[in-house]
């Protein structure tokens, strides 16, 4: 029983690979950040990475703050949340080929494989002991270690050039000795870091008042701010004067100015001030005067597919500018009569059209406008909208005649599919289509859906075990005193025909004791569903995350669990007729017959690989989060390995008894791995780690099991 120990040793440091290989702590000359990897902070509260925002395919240097105060896990994820610094919001990179780096000469910068290169810090130095770190304040600073012997000194500090964010400790106004500007500058839309036509920061007239500047006009300003007001602090001397923001939580305090010129809580995106645009305007914002052209009674409205003609049309080649910009540029030119956006997917830069222009609706968009007409053309509007409607309602009807026949066709490929499948299971000699209540190959039963409904009492929610991600499973009875577990594929489901198929094709095909058994499955109409041998004691997680039944597992059931669950893995990955990797292993799919003994489930999600096939890239990830490699959750890498860091994270929740996503450190937010890994470093894992439940009970380690 040595094995145990070895193995648990080579999980926790396959576990802990992964992490050192992608994470940094500093950069110096002999370490860059590449375009996978991770710069983090202390605490981790902060990360710097390489990323895409929405749709985009450029690549932008930017960091990222912990997203959520209930979120205790070990990694930042990106998501939703945007940058609150973002490098080269003007300078995007077009592929993954950047590094950023120390140059020689003591420069940080960005460094292209195409020889472009985006300087950070442009003043070289001598020192020779440079690193840049990124701090718990989310400050990004290159630093000269122990200068004149003893300490450090800063270089460049990312704080001096905020980007839409204010963090803690940042300042707004000016240093008067260097005339150096700290102010925010928004996004030029929601999808474009690029910088955008509003400006928050201190009144550069001298006053102590917050201002924001659109297109650099007054667009709202404070008035004079007594200190700690929204968390501002004054100061003024003869080097500077600026706003200093502070908040009691360094983490989640910030200001956000959004792009449409309001100043945001970045954490919660409330709009706190400067909101000029939505009902009723806030005290301080300054009323936009239009040119004399524009009193008259007016109407804008909204074409997406128009063709234009005229001499009058022409492109603002400033691509920072949103559609709000372009209306603003329109109608302070009486000359224009429409305007658009000239990129659609993210809604930057802005083209208009004179009064000598013409319109027409289309059936093939060339551009997608806002127009303006003025009392005179009152009495032509009902041709425009007739001509507006007549179209929309014919391209409503074809669409939604092409909706129906593709679903139709879908129906039937779906149909035909699941017929395939079903006649492979079936055999030469069946007939297609007859296979109810009939066994198949492998001891597969095809069940009538009547038999369904009897065995579950029509789906009686007395009969319900629990709910997936497939859908709901149900105990049922066969007619021969059989119970089994039923399981019904949700249409609320992310999983489908595809999931469906794969789970009869690989549990058809795949007989050990470590293994659910799939004793058949029913298709009928919309129904798709699943009939395996019940499991009286359930899953794993019921036992293991439950404070009143974890006292069951005892160290000899959790030490079987672990045998059975490496011997089911063991069997798919090298001796199975096919390789297969289950990509969804997690103590959910772990289920426990009479005796405790393990069985792997739910296989809708494996990938079957070829004998001399031993990894494979994916588009489409998928899992559960705090049991996928990173390799996998990054790049979509799936391998062998894939299952063998879920099972390493299994295996700690087994020894431990709770979930990888619990935290273990309140000064510093460590999940189940994280705990693991520094308890490892000390020496002390299996003191620890082990479940207190098993306090009073004889452990392997001390009988000298493993």
């Amino acid at each position: 029983m040595a094995t145990y120990k070895i193995l648990i040793v080579i999980f926790i440091l396959v576990l802990f690979s992964h992490f050192s290989r992608a994470d940094l702590a500093e950069i110096s000359k002999e370490q860059n950040l590449t375009d996978y990897q991770q710069l983090f902070s202390e605490s981790r509260l902060f990360k710097m990475e390489f990323f895409s925002p929405g749709k985009s395919r450029n690549r932008y240097l930017g960091i990222f703050a912990r997203p959520s105060p209930d979120m205790y896990s070990d990694v930042i994820e990106g998501g939703d949340e945007k940058a609150v610094w973002i490098a080269n919001r003007d300078d995007p990179l077009t592929d993954t080929s950047a590094s950023l780096m120390i140059d020689r000469d003591g420069r940080l910068m960005i460094s292209h494989s195409e020889g472009t290169v985006i300087l950070l810090s442009a003043t070289p130095t001598a020192a020779t002991n440079l690193t840049a770190i990124l701090l718990d304040n989310g400050n990004f600073v290159l630093r000269d270690l122990y200068f004149n012997g003893s300490g450090h000194r800063t270089l460049w500090q990312s704080f001096d050039y905020p980007t839409d964010t204010l963090l803690p400790g940042m300042k707004l106004g000016i240093n008067l000795r260097t005339g150096h500007n700290w102010s925010l500058t928004s996004w030029a839309t929601e999808q474009a870091p690029a910088s955008g036509s509003f400006t928050f920061g201190l009144d550069p007239n001298g006053t102590n008042q917050l201002i924001i500047l659109w297109m650099g006009k007054v667009y709202w300003k404070s008035g004079p701010l007594p200190n700690g007001h929204f968390g501002f602090k004054y100061v003024s001397n003869a080097d500077e004067k600026y706003f200093m923001y502070t908040a009691h939580n360094s983490v989640y305090g910030r200001y956000t100015v959004s792009p449409s010129g309001s100043i945001q809580d970045g954490f919660e995106r409330n709009k706190v001030f400067g909101n000029c645009i939505d009902g009723i305007p806030d005290a301080g914002c300054v009323k936009q005067v239009l040119p004399q052209c524009r009193t008259a009674k007016k109407y804008w409205f909204e074409l997406r597919q128009v063709y234009m003609f005229g001499d009058s049309f022409k492109i603002e080649e400033n691509y920072t500018l949103s559609l709000s910009d372009c209306k603003a540029k329109c109608e302070n030119d009486c000359s224009c009569v429409a305007y658009a956006s000239v990129d659609s997917n993210d809604g930057t830069g802005c083209q208009i059209w004179g009064n000598s222009s013409s319109f027409v609706t289309a059936s093939n968009s060339l551009a997608r406008g806002v127009f303006f007409l003025t009392r005179k053309d009152e009495k032509r509007k009902w041709w425009i909208w007739l001509t507006i409607a007549v179209p929309i309602l014919v391209l409503v009807f074809a669409f939604s005649l092409c909706y129906l026949i593709q679903r139709k066709l879908i129906a039937r490929g779906k149909a035909r599919e699941v017929e395939k499948v079903l006649y492979e299971l079936a055999g030469p000699n069946a007939i297609p289509g007859q296979y109810n209540d009939k066994k198949l190959r492998h001891d597969i039963q095809i069940f009538s859906l009547e038999t369904i409904h009897v065995a579950t009492n029509n789906f009686w929610s007395a009969n319900k075990l629990g709910e997936g991600g497939y859908g709901p499973v149900y105990k049922g009875m066969l007619v021969d005193g059989q119970e089994v577990a039923i399981k019904r594929l949700s249409t609320s489901s992310g999983q489908g025909l595809v999931e469906f198929q794969n789970e009869i094709k690989l549990i058809a095909k795949l007989q050990h004791t470590n293994l659910v058994r799939l004793l058949g499955c029913c298709v009928e109409g919309e129904e798709k569903i699943l009939v395996y041998e019940y499991m009286m004691n359930k899953s794993l997680d019921f036992f293991l995350f439950d404070a009143s039944r974890r006292d069951t597992l005892k160290w000899n059931i959790r030490l079987n669990i672990i045998e059975g669950v490496a011997q089911g893995i063991l069997y798919l990955h090298k001796y199975s007729r096919l390789r297969v990797i289950h990509r969804d292993l997690k103590a959910s799919n772990i289920l426990l017959d009479d005796n405790m003994n393990p069985k792997i489930s739910d296989f809708g999600l494996a990938r079957i690989f070829g004998k001399q096939e031993f990894e494979a890239n994916t588009e489409r990830i998928v899992g559960t989060y705090g049991y996928m490699s990173p390799e996998y959750a990054m790049n979509g890498i799936v391998s062998m390995k894939a299952d063998v860091f879920s099972f390493g994270v299994l295996v700690l929740e087994i020894l431990n008894g709770k979930r990888n996503n619990s935290c273990y450190h309140l000064e510093r937010p460590l999940n189940l791995i994280g705990y693991a890994w520094e308890l490892w470093k000390t020496g002390r894992v299996f003191e620890e780690l082990t479940d207190p439940m098993l306090s009073n009970e004889s452990t392997p380690i001390n009988e000298g099991i493993i």
